[in-house]
């Protein structure tokens, strides 16, 4: 059994998200939720992104609280703005399991890195092979980049455009694609933890 620390969206900890969550306990793993944002829950990206740009919270810091609680050894698991956190803590807090990131990730090397990818920590990277976000603003060329480092490191895109697609109360949520995404994970959470 594999321990997941998981990194919400940008819209929060939805139901979607816990929905999310609970399929990968019934694969068997211990899935920690942590509610970056104290109960704020967005309808828009815009009113998202407002909020977090305002200052009223430090989601680095409250992120690194939720990790600093939990055993070193995890599973970061980030979906979308959670990958951010998902990428940054395994690459500077040591002892990770695992890597998860979901429809993000940032470059190992240049102006925004976190630094290099540690030394036997698997990463997996899923996305949507048109999502104006994933794809449209770079993260993809970052996800390549990642695998072609990691020994242990795998890239999975989906055809289609929606972005927050394993969201199921959301209008982008796809069913088919969410469940390959899951079975993908859950065949990773095994690995790592065995």
């Amino acid at each position: 059994m594999a321990e997941v620390l998981m990194f919400h969206h940008v819209l929060g900890l939805t139901s979607g998200m816990a929905a999310f969550a609970e399929r990968l306990r019934t694969g068997g793993h211990t899935v920690h939720t942590p509610d970056l944002f104290g109960g704020r829950v967005f309808d828009s990206m815009e009113d998202a992104f407002a909020f977090v740009q305002s200052g009223e919270i430090d989601v680095d810091e409250r992120a690194d609280a939720a990790a600093g609680a939990l055993p070193a050894r995890l599973v970061y698991l980030g979906v979308s703005f959670g990958a951010m956190s998902a990428q940054r803590l395994p690459q500077t807090r040591r002892g990770a399991a695992g890597a998860v990131l979901l429809e993000s990730a940032v470059p190992i090397s240049g102006e925004w890195a976190f630094g290099p990818w540690p030394d036997g920590v698997p990463v997996q990277i899923h996305g949507m092979d048109a999502d104006a976000f994933f794809a449209g603003e770079g993260d993809i060329d970052a996800a390549r980049a990642i695998v072609d480092v990691v020994d242990d490191g795998e890239l999975f895109l989906y055809p289609g455009d929606r972005h927050l697609f394993e969201d199921s109360l959301l209008p982008s949520f796809d069913a088919e694609a969410t469940d390959l995404l899951i079975a993908r994970m859950l065949a990773f959470l095994d690995r790592v933890d065995g």
